[in-house]
């Protein structure tokens, strides 16, 4: 056994003796090759690609990066390692599914009515599905508020379009006609189409988002409001379709996939292999920051703020893992200080075979397989839970302490950010009160007092992990000075009857991924239940914004 590990150890100490110096060489290189880059773009792309490289090379005039125009179908996407903007236009880029690829930004074609409509609450509670669109562009006996939203009135709808093509193909797509009708139709500049908007009550224009949106403070322009798009077509804008009452929450609605797909279409950053240069890297993440407040000015919009935050933590992962060693001894010691500790392991994993019980083998196995169940939620004596997830306790000076239970922890898996409320703002029982995010993808948590903040827990704004390593004791969220404690108390429960209350919430949870999620392979269904149909611990981290937001939907707005 000594010989093989000697015999082991010292060719493993030969191979990274050749790494090391290779290494140095590749150093060398990498540094060089770092101080400039090239990245290309579609021709649509290439005024914002542009804009993009001249305000990044200007901030940072060490580093110089240029731009190459490249035509939408052209084999160089393909063949290229360099990183590259394009638009769905560009088949050959984003259709090749060996590419890597990230979304940048979007363009996105609204509906927008005036401000001053006479419609317009029953508007915003109806909205206007696909197929009342297609009769108000087809039909000329349609084109009147009556008949589009199923009422006695008779004003006439005035209709104004974008001309342009592209604009003009997704309304068409999105009424499912060959081509887009123009009787009745008034085409217009954006400025032209805007104003007529502004200036007409009885209107409705499709133009794109990005010409509408006040530059810096992602407010809508003036006089103007999004047109509510009844998705599913069952005439009530149902809480899921909820997303217009500003541009903030519809782009994030638009991200989760609840507004049309034909509507939109996205950027997106691609190459033929994850990018790993730092240079490229570094203006990646800056373009998903700083490079969004340019999006408008070249007529796209920007991400939501959730998403770009989520594409941001993507790239950290490949920027800590791509940074080369600066000094080759500093490598040279760490790498054989990992030889070591694998002799190391080898030798402690011959002992552990050698005297290990069969029997603690399979107790390991146990607990590594283990799930997430009703016995696995810690549920402490003496505080008050809430059936929106959320705990209280009042404490001695009689300020009350605020969480989530340990259930809701479980669910999520890691928090990387809580997003809270400052100190002496007041809330009312049922008002949000925090939000906790995993890479983007949120649940909100809602009051469970009355009262005045008077404390944040700062903490968790440097390591948010609290709330998962301990969610009654380091991860408290507020201290609030209670208004009406003795009251709301008696909305909460305590542990014992919270438990019963909890083991039914098991039951739904399996549920909604059973029925709601309908995996349609066992792959994906080991992505929510371990052996013996137990929960996965932080099931949600797997799966999208979307599944987050009808979590919300089923098991915290339902209980504010």
């Amino acid at each position: 056994m000594k010989t093989i590990l000697l015999l082991s150890a010292t060719i493993l100490l030969l191979f990274l003796s050749v790494k090391v110096i290779s290494q140095e060489v590749a150093n060398k290189n990498t540094t060089i090759r770092q101080a400039e880059a090239t990245v290309m773009c579609s021709p649509d792309l290439y005024e914002l690609t542009s804009r993009w490289v001249s305000e990044y090379n200007t901030l940072n005039p060490e580093k110089r990066i240029k731009v190459v125009s490249t035509p939408f179908n052209s084999t160089n996407f393909s063949a290229s390692e360099n990183l590259s903007f394009v638009s769905n236009k560009s088949r050959t880029a984003i259709g090749n599914e060996k590419n890597w690829k990230m979304v940048v930004g979007r363009d996105v074609i609204v509906p927008i009515v005036n401000t001053a409509n006479p419609y317009l609450k029953e508007i915003l509670q109806k909205g206007v599905n696909e197929h009342q669109f297609a009769q108000l562009f087809t039909n000329a006996d349609k084109q009147n508020w009556g008949a589009l939203l199923a009422n006695n009135q008779n004003s006439s709808v005035h209709i104004y379009i974008l001309k342009d093509e592209a604009i003009m193909a997704a309304v068409a797509k999105f009424i499912h006609a060959d081509q887009l009708p123009i009787n009745g139709i008034v085409l217009g500049t954006k400025e032209e189409v805007v104003s007529a908007i502004q200036n007409d009550p009885l209107a409705i224009g499709f133009c794109n988002i990005a010409d509408i949106i006040v530059p810096g403070d992602q407010n809508l322009t003036e006089n103007v409001r999004l047109l509510p798009i009844d998705k599913n077509g069952n005439g009530t804008i149902d809480y899921m379709e909820d997303i217009y009452k500003d541009a903030n929450t519809f782009l994030r609605g638009v991200w989760i996939g609840k507004y049309p797909k034909t509507l939109y279409s996205n950027i997106y950053a691609v190459s033929t292999v994850v990018p790993v240069n730092e240079m490229e890297l570094a203006f990646l993440s800056w373009v998903l920051a700083d490079g969004q407040q340019f999006m408008n000015s070249a007529g796209f919009c920007a991400l939501a703020g959730s998403e770009s935050q989520s594409q941001i933590e993507n790239l950290n992962t490949s920027l800590m893992v791509m940074a080369p060693g600066k000094e080759t001894s500093q490598t040279g010691t760490i790498l054989v200080i990992l030889a070591v500790l694998i002799i190391v392991g080898l030798v402690t994993g011959f002992v552990i075979r050698k005297y290990r019980k069969p029997g603690n083998i399979v107790e390991e196995l146990a607990v590594q397989t283990r799930g997430f169940d009703e016995n696995a939620v810690v549920l402490p004596q003496g505080l008050y839970f809430n059936n929106a997830h959320t705990w209280a306790f009042m404490e001695k000076d009689g300020n009350i302490s605020i969480g989530i239970d340990d259930f809701l922890q479980h669910i999520t898996g890691p928090i990387t950010k809580v997003e809270m409320k400052d100190p002496g703002e007041k809330i009312k029982k049922g008002d949000l009160l925090f939000s906790i995010i995993q890479s983007g993808k949120q649940l909100n948590l809602y009051s469970p007092v009355t009262g005045t903040i008077k404390k944040q827990n700062d903490a968790l704004i440097t390591n948010s992990s609290y709330i998962n390593s301990s969610p009654y004791s380091e991860g408290w969220v507020y201290m609030i000075e209670p208004s009406n404690w003795f009251k709301e108390i008696q909305f909460m429960d305590m542990s014992e009857k919270y438990k019963r209350w909890i083991d039914n919430e098991f039951l739904r949870v399996k549920d909604f991924f059973a029925a709601t999620l309908k995996p349609e392979s066992l792959e994906y269904s080991h992505m929510v239940f371990q052996d013996g149909g137990l929960l996965k611990d932080g099931v949600l981290t797997d799966f999208g914004p979307e599944v987050w937001d009808d979590f919300q939907t089923n098991f915290l707005d339902t209980y504010k």
